[in-house]
C-alpha cells in the first residue's frame, strides 16, 4: 500500500506520534525513513484539515531534538565499542568508511557538522551518537541540534504543506511526486556519502613475506 494512502487511514493523533517517534529513532541512530514519513504527513495535512501542520511540525522537531540528544548520551557512554556494535548490526549504514567520512566532517566543521548533517539522509543517523563518541561539548551539540532540528523538521513541514495548499488539486492526483523527490534526494545523498566512504577506507595491504631464517 502507498505510504500516504496508509496514513489516510490513521487518526491524526497517531500520525503526530508516528512522525515524532520515527524521526526520533532515526535521529537516535536507527536507520528509518523519517524524511519520507514527514513529507507524506505534511502532504496529507495540506489535503485534510484534520491534521494541524503546526502540531505536526512541532512533533517532528521534538522527535529530531530529543532523538539526537539521546543518541549523544548513548554515544558518549558507549564510545568506540558502540560504533563497532552498530557496524555489525547495520553494516550498510555504519561501515568503517561511512564512520570515517562522518568523523572527518566532525573534525573539520565541529558543531556545524551536527547542524548541516540534519539535512543529509545518511548523516542524520550519525550526528547524535558520533558527537557523543567524539566528546563534543554538550552545549555546542545542543545549540546545533536545536537549530538544525527546528530548521529541518519545521522547515520541511512548512514548505511541503504550503506547496500542497497552493497546488491542492494538482497534488491530489500526483502527490506521489513529493515522495519521489524525497527519495531521489535521499538516494543522491547516500551515493555521495558512499563515494566519500570508499575513498576514506584504508587500502588493503597483503602481509609481507617472511624471509627465510627469520
Amino acid at each position: 500500500m502507498h505510504v500516504q494512502e496508509w496514513l489516510e487511514t490513521v487518526p491524526p493523533l497517531a500520525i503526530y506520534l508516528l512522525v515524532g517517534v520515527v524521526i526520533g529513532l532515526e535521529s537516535l541512530g536507527i536507520p528509518l525513513p523519517g524524511e519520507i514519513i514527514l513529507v507524506s504527513s505534511a502532504l496529507l495535512a495540506s489535503q485534510h484539515g484534520d491534521i494541524d501542520p503546526f502540531v505536526l511540525g512541532a512533533c517532528a522537531t521534538a522527535g529530531a531534538i530529543i532523538g539526537d540528544s539521546i543518541g549523544y548520551a548513548i554515544g558518549r557512554r558507549g564510545g568506540r565499542p558502540l560504533l563497532a556494535w552498530l557496524g555489525a548490526k547495520f553494516p550498510k549504514h555504519f561501515s568503517e568508511g561511512h564512520i570515517a567520512t562522518a568523523e572527518r566532517s566532525f573534525q573539520k566543521w565541529g558543531m556545524w557538522a551536527v547542524f548541516f548533517g540534519r539535512f543529509v539522509a545518511l548523516l542524520r543517523i550519525f550526528a547524535g551518537p558520533l558527537a557523543g563518541v567524539l566528546r563534543m561539548p554538550y552545549w555546542k551539540f545542543l545549540i546545533a541540534n536545536v537549530f538544525g532540528g527546528i530548521l529541518w523538521a519545521g522547515g520541511t513541514t512548512a514548505v511541503i504543506y504550503y506547496v500542497g495548499v497552493a497546488a491542492e488539486s494538482w497534488l491530489k492526483r500526483f502527490s506521489w511526486l513529493g515522495l519521489v523527490a524525497a527519495v531521489l534526494i535521499g538516494v543522491t545523498s547516500m551515493l555521495i556519502i558512499k563515494r566519500k566512504a570508499k575513498k576514506a577506507q584504508p587500502a588493503h595491504r597483503e602481509p609481507e613475506p617472511v624471509a627465510a631464517g627469520d
